[in-house]
């Protein structure tokens, strides 16, 4: 008995994407009010480069979709 890979399913990668893209967005609208309530600077600190790492993330994830539009476009040949 062997095992078979699942068949490659990029049919729904523009709205997973997307999703991850709004979570994302949600969180960083979270951590900005955070950021403005505390008061240590160290945690401050901490959170402005994770706010960093976000909008780094979406920009990639807006590239990435981009390209699976096209791709679906294109029926991913």
């Amino acid at each position: 008995m062997k095992n078979k890979p699942k068949p490659d399913d990029r049919s729904d990668n523009v709205e997973k994407i997307q999703y991850t893209i709004d979570h994302t967005i949600s969180n960083y609208r979270e951590t900005k009010d955070s950021i403005n309530a505390t008061d240590d600077p160290k945690e401050k600190q901490d959170l402005i480069e994770k706010q960093n790492r976000r909008l780094n993330s979406i920009e990639g994830k807006r590239k990435e979709i981009r390209e699976e539009a096209i791709a679906r476009e294109n029926n991913y040949k």
